[in-house]
């Protein structure tokens, strides 16, 4: 396949050569869509700061995030069920390992996480507070097992149904009534198809990793395990507090946008926060986290390590993040486009034009490492920056 030389062309062959309901899947999107196209209208907002001469002629774009030493500040954000190509994961954790980039992996994932984390040696496992507890340690014991170097937990979701375009008809399971109904769209795409039929299985609706090892036969579907998640009470701080005790190792929260839930995650003893809003699939007239980062990061930054993730689509997207305080991003739909498209050449190639965009944009400044920019390097408009949860941050200390 030819080289794609933007986020915007994996999308557009991801948008060709997959089904459409499949394609819809990845779009994503809660409501009417505001927090979704906020995410990427945010960045397109915010200038760089040029200079013309004095420029080193490499420039280092290492960093860590978690403990792992990570080749560029871009990690692989967990998406669930991956069912845009026959090794899902797998091939996004091969990818990853070959661009020295960290991956996180949904426990809604479609391949068992033995398997990724024999693909990539840097691996966080990303869990929701579904379940009892008992049921969350024997997770947080099998990721162990297997070689996890972090986790994620995830509890940004609000569990709305609503798209204004319309939901993508996804079924339970893949059984021959399933195959009938999606016969005329799959057949209008034919290498997707021929992908599948070459490697002998049906796509994997199932979750492997919410069960114990060797029980993979008995996991739930992808929409039987939302429906108990669901059903599952909310978790309180005490119960994130629990988790960090229980994986016992370097922990992230996602899904923070305030800056007393920052806080208080930091009081939790998280290891890392990522600054997010699902992609604009969760709670939508959110900010975009670009919006509300240097606020979180002025709140904990020198406590806790400050990602985020959200509507990044190109190099400089990384730079301006960066700029404003955060240690890395992770990527989504980038790479699942790029899954989508091409496979794992398809996810190398967007962690490609990424890392070169980053260098280029760091060039353009005058930049030798990621770690010499700060928010003199951004040009930030009036009204841009939003702070949430300040006030109540405010009350909660005077209270102590």
């Amino acid at each position: 396949m030819v080289w794609m030389e933007t986020v915007a062309e994996a999308q557009r062959r991801a948008r060709r050569r997959l089904p459409p309901s499949v394609y819809s899947a990845l779009l994503a999107g809660s409501e009417r869509g505001s927090s979704y196209d906020d995410n990427t209208r945010a960045f397109a907002e915010l200038g760089l700061a040029p200079r013309v001469a004095g420029h080193a002629p490499q420039r280092d774009l290492a960093t860590t995030v978690m403990g792992q030493q990570v080749s560029m500040p871009v990690l692989i954000s967990p998406t669930g069920v991956q069912a845009v190509h026959p090794d899902g994961e797998v091939a996004v954790a091969r990818a990853a390992a070959a661009r020295g980039i960290a991956m996180g992996l949904s426990s809604f994932a479609s391949k068992p996480v033995e398997e990724v984390t024999q693909a990539c040696s840097q691996v966080f496992f990303q869990s929701y507070w579904l379940g009892d507890r008992a049921a969350i340690a024997r997770r947080f014991d099998r990721a162990r097992a297997a070689g996890c170097t972090g986790m994620i937990a995830t509890l940004d979701w609000s569990f709305s149904y609503g798209r204004d375009w319309g939901s993508p008809a996804i079924p339970e399971r893949l059984d021959l009534r399933a195959m009938a109904r999606f016969a005329p769209e799959v057949l209008r795409r034919p290498r997707w198809l021929y992908d599948f039929a070459r490697s002998g299985r049906l796509p994997d609706l199932t979750t492997p990793n919410l069960v114990d090892p060797g029980q993979e036969a008995d996991a739930p579907t992808f929409f039987g395990a939302y429906g108990e998640w669901a059903r599952t009470a909310p978790p309180s701080w005490s119960d994130i507090a629990w988790m960090v005790e229980e994986w016992g190792g370097p922990f992230m929260l996602k899904g923070v946008c305030r800056v007393d839930d920052a806080k208080a995650a930091r009081d939790a003893g998280v290891t890392a926060i990522s600054v997010s809003n699902h992609g604009g699939n969760n709670l939508d007239g959110t900010p975009a986290p670009i919006r509300v980062l240097p606020s979180i990061v002025d709140a904990v930054g020198d406590d806790v390590e400050v990602v985020m993730d959200g509507g990044i689509r190109r190099g400089s997207d990384v730079v301006k993040a960066v700029a404003l305080g955060a240690r890395a991003v992770m990527i989504g739909r980038a790479y699942l486009w790029g899954l989508g498209a091409n496979g794992q050449a398809g996810v190398e190639n967007v962690l490609d034009v990424i890392r070169g965009g980053i260098d280029s944009a760091l060039l353009g400044m005058g930049k030798s490492s990621i770690h010499e920019l700060g928010r003199d390097d951004v040009l930030v408009p009036d009204g841009f920056l939003r702070t949430l949860g300040a006030d109540a941050a405010a009350g909660a200390s005077r209270r102590r």
